[in-house]
């Protein structure tokens, strides 16, 4: 073990720290104390307030976007995203295996079912191919209609999500939809900040959908925006998620089923004080990646994924993530499966949960979770990549059209310390104790 590590090892014990490298925690250095004390003096603390329609416009322009409508949360945006451009009950929904459960629970609400397609292995998000080659198998055009030719549904959208941040391969994704008639609506909730040839995720569809959870690359506490390139839409959205109130004089009066999804304006406040250091936020992830690309570049079996290096992507590396070649040996993988993790499973901190009770037939190999808990014992908080889909069992029962790519990443990958928080000595220290986690020979 290096004298960096064997110093950082003694501090933890001379404190008696039990206190995580966090994986990706909010960091507050702009405005937000400012504009929430604003809203506390005024009593604008609801949806109504100056800083909801101020941070719609200040993201609007940030994104590109000719109209931005803030939501509740994440999910709540990609809820609504999806019933604006006209997913009905028993519609089918193709989306990608790789991805959290929010964007499969979305389209569930409405009623419609998910088609699972598998993801590119160096984007991580839906592949362009896997999603023609479902098509020209399993679906014909009927009166410019797209359905599936087995269950007789009618596909209606194509849902990528920008796993990590890393943005899809668009252009080609954008060719298959508009060739079958299919809307497309990006789940970019992990990706504000990431470009794809220079536009930002979430306008390249009818809608997009981004979250600014608590863990993102900027924060509200809880929160959700969509993105339009139809202003109109954009409205309808902004009726709609405020309950179809009709402007009148004295009337209570509501023209649509109408949902209270508008995000408050202490929630905003925060968003706009987010916002003033957005970029910064996003080059300190970009730093950190670039840190890990070059520490860990000479441990055989350790892979950093980055994006490719074509010049067309532009990732904002909300989380770095790292594969373990299956071959690697790691301290304790004999009984990995068998050790008491306290750690942050998904993001919670404080979970306890024991790791052989989580034997199912798509599961990390021993040597990744062997190298999780092995962190999680020098403080170090990391995770599994998203589980796919098909493999959940709330959706088990989903068609899935898949190649092995998105169970084999979720086999060997695992994400580590990525957010604004993470300092670069930090990031030494964590490479530090992945070679130390090895075993040689």
């Amino acid at each position: 073990m290096s004298d960096y590590a064997r110093v950082v090892d003694f501090i933890h014990e001379m404190y008696g720290s039990s206190e995580f490298v966090p994986l990706s925690v909010p960091k507050f250095i702009g405005n937000e104390k400012k504009y929430l004390n604003e809203c506390i003096d005024t009593t604008f603390v609801s949806s109504v307030g100056k800083f909801v329609d101020r941070f719609e416009e200040e993201m609007a322009r940030y994104t590109g976007a000719k109209k931005a409508v803030v939501c509740v949360s994440g999910t709540n945006a990609l809820h609504m995203s999806l019933l604006l451009v006209g997913v009905e009950r028993d519609d089918e929904v193709l989306t990608q295996a790789l991805t959290f459960v929010a964007t499969c629970n979305a389209l569930s609400y409405i009623g419609a079912h998910p088609v699972f397609i598998d993801v590119d292995r160096e984007t991580m998000g839906l592949s362009p191919l896997a999603l023609r080659v479902w098509l020209e198998k399993n679906a014909e055009l009927k009166n410019g209609v797209c359905h599936n030719k087995r269950t007789g549904r009618r596909v209606k959208a194509c849902v990528p999500m920008h796993t990590f941040g890393h943005p899809v391969k668009l252009d080609e994704l954008v060719d298959v939809c508009q060739e079958w008639h299919i809307e497309l609506v990006e789940d970019a909730a992990e990706s504000i900040g990431s470009l794809y040839k220079r536009r930002h995720t979430g306008i390249f569809g009818k809608v997009g959908a981004i979250s600014f959870n608590g863990n993102k690359t900027i924060t509200t506490g809880g929160g959700g925006m969509m993105l339009f390139q139809d202003e109109e839409m954009g409205k309808l959205a902004k009726h709609i998620t405020t309950q179809a109130k009709v402007p009148h004089r004295w009337e209570f009066r509501h023209d649509h089923i109408g949902y209270n999804y508008r995000m408050s304006n202490i929630c905003a406040g925060i968003g706009r004080g987010q916002m003033t250091v957005a970029d910064e936020h996003i080059s300190h992830h970009k730093h950190i990646q670039k840190m890990y690309e070059e520490l860990l570049a000479d441990i055989k079996g350790v892979t950093i994924h980055s994006q490719p290096s074509t010049g067309e992507y532009d990732s904002n590396y909300w989380l770095c993530t790292i594969t373990l070649d299956p071959a690697l040996r790691v301290r304790g993988q004999e009984n990995a499966y068998q050790v008491v993790v306290q750690g942050a499973v998904g993001g919670a901190a404080g979970v306890t949960h024991e790791a052989r009770e989580l034997h199912t037939d798509c599961e990390p190999n021993a040597n990744v979770e062997a190298m999780r808990i092995f962190l999680d014992t020098k403080g170090i908080e990391s995770r599994p990549l998203w589980k796919p889909m098909h493999k959940q069992p709330v959706y088990a029962d989903a068609d899935a059209y898949v190649n092995g790519v998105s169970e084999n990443l979720f086999k060997v990958g695992m994400c580590l310390p990525s957010g604004p928080c993470v300092t670069d000595d930090e990031v030494r220290y964590i490479v530090e104790c992945i070679k130390e986690a090895i075993l040689v020979g």
